[in-house]
């Protein structure tokens, strides 16, 4: 199948909405599908308000729909609601052409920490958006129960997987393994949504360790200098570094599920969280311990398992992430008539 996929979020953004992508794409042209991505890369883009790494592209809805058609697309999934997001949702209604959407994030909390708008006119906008799609790709019930309870009834689920590296047999990271234990490590965009701040405000024994980069993360440092801040790590870095830590702490309140959760399972390290969307799809008594006070659950993941997190996360596979999404996607019989 040829899939055209279009997303405000790409490379060289580091988030889990670009991973994801990155990750599903993989698989699907490893089966042989054919993907075309339209993204913020090689076009005109503008740096977002209050978030500059983060490029708002430029592009007309004719200019999307030509490169759509040129491919030859059979299918068309729109990732984000972005300009690009909004420009090619524009071209398949006018062109009449069925798509998918999918709900990456909790936009209108998103938006609501960063400027203080009201979340209840966001999810005007997010209905506007995602009412046209033939489905809308979610990655839990907890939030397809939202999205439901927001007059969005066309919900699939789409889960997330873990890559190859992520396991709890590899070498630890040196830097992390040598700190003052418990080591407790944070993993993600270092942006004022995750909440870090409450995991380093949090009373606890050990070394905090807070992994990534963003644009909260001066302020962060210069207000918790005890804490480290090693900065973005990928890879086998990454997976070292979930092996030196003795919990991952996962303090966002706003995330649709935490991909960072699956990969320090499955590298064997359990997780301390809020009980809210995200954490409570993804987590089990088992592999993570979750409570309205941080400390209470950071003790409670202290205690558990790293075999049994191990085995938990490894049943998460980008294979059976991308066979979801294939299955999700909305057949077009043909878009080289529009290509003109």
């Amino acid at each position: 199948m040829r899939i055209a996929i279009v997303t405000d979020a790409w490379a060289p953004q580091v988030n889990g909405v670009v991973r994801t992508l990155e990750s599903v794409i993989a698989e699907l042209r490893g089966d042989g599908h054919e993907v075309l991505v339209v993204s913020p890369a090689g076009i005109r883009s503008l740096p977002c308000p209050t978030y500059p790494e983060i490029r708002l592209a430029l592009m007309t809805p004719a200019a999307i729909g030509r490169r759509i058609a040129r491919f030859g697309a059979e299918a068309v999934h729109i990732a984000t609601e972005g300009p690009l997001g909004l420009a090619a949702r524009r071209w398949c209604l006018t062109c009449r052409l069925p798509f998918t959407t999918a709900y990456h994030t909790q936009f209108p909390d998103y938006v609501a920490a960063r400027t203080g708008a009201d979340p209840a006119w966001i999810w005007r906008y997010v209905r506007w958006f995602h009412a046209p799609a033939a489905a809308i790709l979610a990655s839990t019930p907890t939030i397809e129960r939202t999205l439901n309870a927001h007059g969005l009834p066309h919900v699939r689920r789409w889960g997330r997987g873990v890559a190859r590296e992520f396991t709890a047999y590899g070498p630890r990271h040196p830097r992390l393994a040598a700190l003052p234990g418990p080591v407790l490590l944070h993993v993600g965009r270092v942006a004022v949504e995750k909440n870090i701040a409450a995991f380093l405000a949090a009373d606890v024994p050990g070394t905090k360790v807070v992994v990534g980069d963003g644009p909260a993360r001066a302020a962060l440092e210069r207000q918790y200098p005890q804490a480290i801040f090693p900065g973005a790590l990928f890879g086998e870095d990454l997976a070292a570094a979930y092996r030196a830590a003795d919990a991952l702490v996962f303090p966002s309140r706003t995330d649709t599920f935490g991909l960072v959760m699956i990969e320090a399972l499955a590298c064997g390290t359990p997780v301390a969280a809020y009980p809210v969307a995200g954490p409570v799809d993804v987590l089990t008594p088992e592999t993570g311990a979750m409570h309205d006070d941080l400390p209470t659950a950071i003790a409670g993941a202290l205690a558990l398992d790293r075999g049994v997190c191990a085995a938990a996360g490894a049943r998460f596979t980008w294979a059976a992430s991308a066979r979801q999404f294939l299955d999700a996607l909305q057949p077009i019989a043909s878009v080289h008539a529009l290509a003109a």
